[in-house]
């Protein structure tokens, strides 16, 4: 059984940071792109980062320059790492993983929320 495992959301003041991981097992076939969503209250899920298998990245443009996404394929783990945080970034954030345009896996989300 797949399965997805988030941790490291939390409450933190504007301008600290935060650090998210994401563990996969369970997973048949080999990985090929990781995304972390977002979705604030009353907003649509967005796409924040993508990193492919060959650690390519990918950025939305309001989180560019301020987040890093990274994955280590040994250990089927993705992390983003968040730095001077708004308020803006509250929201929950989930992992996503792509392992063929027919089979892909979501995490069940980790609250961050960033304090004025």
């Amino acid at each position: 059984q797949a399965q997805l495992v988030e941790s490291g959301g939390g409450l933190v003041q504007a301008g600290g940071s935060l650090r998210l991981s994401c563990a996969a097992s369970g997973i048949i076939g080999s990985i090929n792109a990781m995304d972390w969503y977002r979705q604030a209250p009353g907003q649509q899920r967005e796409l924040v980062a993508t990193v492919t298998s060959g650690g390519r990245t990918n950025y939305a443009d309001s989180v560019k320059g301020r987040f890093t996404i990274s994955r280590d394929n040994a250990k089927n783990t993705m992390y983003l790492q968040m730095n001077s945080l708004k308020p803006d970034d509250t929201a929950v954030y989930y992992c996503h993983i792509v392992i063929s345009i027919y089979r892909d896996y979501w995490g069940q989300g980790t609250q961050v929320t960033v304090s004025s």
